[in-house]
């Protein structure tokens, strides 16, 4: 039997396609993949899931390297915060002027910004002198960033240290039940780094098209959905606009689309949430609500 007789999820991982980030998918050259739906119930469309939505309510927390709050694309912060380092070595969560010297955190808060316009965005500055960080940065962050109740955390980051794979587990679970979503980046080279692989996160890679609300469910592990990150308008240094391109800049699209759902469905668990994305993905929703039955 070959790999074709198996369903996505049975089979290895597919080969990296040049032109687009690690993990991701050329929607314009590879066909869409047949897989299976299980119709969860209900007539649920896009409009549905988000229509009239804004992202007003919602709190999301963007864990990167700091965000410039005066950038006309970001159009201001509810808090600012940094992962400081005591004399004793202890590393704490404190108050910070708004900034980022790398650009990236800025970069991902403006896309979060177009897709959600009113949710709340928070900063927390876990990448210091550029776009690398500590790992025990990354966790002092996300556990603030749990423990103060987010709706959404966006991590357009991961680690490639193994050592960190399961305190990042466990901070995930707990977000997990705490209702915290996290949506996290796939690395942009095909290695192997944390904590987009969990279960009980929403991982996102790219695809290609320019459409910054069309996104796609990946049948394939390990990443669950695709979103714009290809030549993606983002917020750059000095009040200037770029195209960038990265799994980095799609995983807000798909931080931003959950704060849309959240604000118009504001009991929605983790799960629940995860399920709403699927169903209104562009492979699987139909025109009238439900999913498409093969």
């Amino acid at each position: 039997m070959t790999d074709l007789h198996l369903p996505p999820w049975r089979r290895p991982p597919r080969d990296h396609f040049p032109g687009v980030p690690a993990w991701s998918m050329p929607v314009s050259v590879v066909p869409q993949e047949p897989f299976d739906i299980s119709p969860l119930g209900g007539h649920l469309t896009q409009d549905w899931a988000w229509g009239g939505a804004d992202g007003s309510g919602v709190r999301v927390c963007v864990l990167d390297s700091g965000v410039d709050a005066e950038h006309p694309l970001v159009g201001g912060l509810d808090r600012a915060m940094d992962v400081v380092r005591s004399e004793d070595g202890t590393l704490t969560v404190t108050p910070t002027e708004p900034g980022d010297t790398a650009g990236h955190g800025t970069a991902c808060a403006s896309v979060i910004r177009s897709v959600a316009p009113g949710a709340a965005l928070t900063s927390v500055r876990v990448l210091s002198g550029g776009r690398h960080g500590s790992g025990a940065a990354l966790l002092a962050g996300l556990t603030w960033a749990i423990e103060e109740g987010y709706d959404v955390i966006n991590m357009s980051l991961s680690t490639t240290k193994a050592e960190f794979c399961d305190a990042l587990r466990d901070l995930s679970d707990s977000a997990y039940f705490r209702r915290c979503v996290i949506v996290a980046s796939a690395h942009n080279m095909p290695v192997r780094s944390y904590p987009w692989p969990f279960a009980s996160v929403i991982s996102v890679a790219s695809h290609d098209s320019p459409d910054p609300m069309t996104y796609y469910y990946n049948p394939s592990p390990p990443v669950e959905f695709y979103a714009r990150g290809v030549r993606v308008p983002v917020a750059g240094p000095g009040g200037r606009h770029l195209l960038s391109t990265g799994n980095s800049f799609a995983t807000p699209h798909i931080a931003g689309i959950c704060a849309l759902i959240l604000s118009k469905h504001r009991s929605l668990t983790p799960f629940q949430l995860k399920s709403v994305l699927y169903l209104a993905a562009e492979n699987v929703a139909v025109p009238d609500g439900g999913a498409r039955v093969d």
